[in-house]
C-alpha cells in the first residue's frame, strides 16, 4: 500500500514514516499540505493520512482535493482536532477514518489495515 502521509510536526513525522515502513508500508512523507498536494498531482496513492492544522494548506483542504483527484483515495486524519473534521459543516470528504491524537502508533497501524482490507 502506498501512503502519502502529510503532518507538519517533524518528530511525529519521522515517527510515524518509521512504524508504517517497519509494517510493511510504502510511505512518502511531506510537512505541509501544498507539497503534499502537489506530489498527489504526479502519483498515485492508496491512502492519505494527514493531520489538519497545517501551513500552506490544511488537511481538509488536501483531503478535498485528494478525492477530487483520484475518488477511490482512502483518507485518514491524525488530528487533536477531531471536531473539526467530524462537524456536519466539515468540507472533509464523508468516508474519512479520524484518528484523534494522542494516540498509540500501534493503533495506527491497525487502523491504516483496515482501510486497506475495505
Amino acid at each position: 500500500m502506498k501512503i502519502l502521509l502529510a503532518e507538519d510536526d517533524n518528530d511525529m513525522r519521522r515517527l510515524l514514516v518509521h512504524k508504517l515502513q517497519t509494517a510493511g508500508y510504502d510511505v512518502s512523507s511531506f510537512d505541509n499540505g501544498l507539497s503534499a498536494y502537489n506530489r498527489l498531482r504526479e502519483e498515485t496513492f492508496e491512502l492519505l493520512l494527514t493531520d489538519v492544522v497545517m501551513p500552506e494548506m490544511d488537511g481538509i483542504e488536501l483531503a478535498r482535493r485528494a478525492v477530487e483527484l483520484d475518488p477511490e483515495i482512502k483518507i485518514m486524519f491524525i488530528t487533536g482536532f477531531s471536531a473539526v473534521v467530524l462537524a456536519p459543516d466539515s468540507d472533509a470528504p464523508k468516508n474519512s477514518k479520524v484518528l484523534s491524537k494522542p494516540f498509540h502508533l500501534t493503533k495506527l497501524v491497525n487502523e491504516v489495515q483496515k482501510l486497506r482490507a475495505a
